[in-house]
C-alpha cells in the first residue's frame, strides 16, 4: 500500500516538474527578449490575452509551491517506509553465519603438532667496512 502511495507521489512530482519547466520557459521576460519568446511568449498573448504575465506568474507560483509540497510529502514518506536492512548479500552472508554458528564443532585432537621454523640457511650478518689496503 505504501509504495503505491510513493509511486503515486513520484508520477505527480515528474509531472509537476515538467509543467514548472513549460510555465518557466513560456512566461514573458520582462525586456521583451530571451527565452519566453523563443518559446512562443506572443502565443501566450493570443491565448491568455494582454495581461498573461499575471495569470502565468500565479499559476507557476502554485505549480511550485506544489512542487516543494510533494517533495517534503515524498522525502517524509521515504523515511517511514520499512527499508529491508542490508543488501541480498549481507543477508546470504548472515544466513550462513548464523548456520556455521549452529553447527557442532568437530575436537581438534587429531591435529599434528606443528613445529615452529627455524633458520637453517641463515646468513651471517656483512659489515660494509673498507677493504683493507695493500
Amino acid at each position: 500500500m505504501m509504495t503505491l502511495f510513493i509511486g503515486l507521489l513520484t508520477v505527480l512530482m515528474v509531472v509537476d516538474c515538467i509543467l514548472l519547466i513549460l510555465l518557466v520557459l513560456v512566461q514573458l521576460p520582462k525586456k521583451e527578449a530571451g527565452a519566453g519568446m523563443a518559446f512562443g511568449g506572443a502565443a501566450t498573448d493570443a491565448l491568455f490575452g494582454a495581461g498573461s504575465g499575471n495569470a502565468l506568474t500565479k499559476i507557476t507560483k502554485y505549480v511550485a509551491a506544489a512542487f516543494f509540497v510533494l517533495a517534503l510529502t515524498l522525502s517524509l514518506t521515504m523515511s517511514h517506509q520499512k527499508l529491508p536492512s542490508g543488501s541480498a548479500l549481507e543477508q546470504e552472508l548472515l544466513k550462513q553465519s548464523k548456520t556455521q554458528q549452529a553447527a557442532p564443532t568437530a575436537p581438534a585432537a587429531a591435529k599434528p603438532a606443528e613445529t615452529p621454523m627455524l633458520l637453517t640457511n641463515a646468513v651471517a650478518p656483512t659489515t660494509s667496512a673498507p677493504a683493507p689496503a695493500k
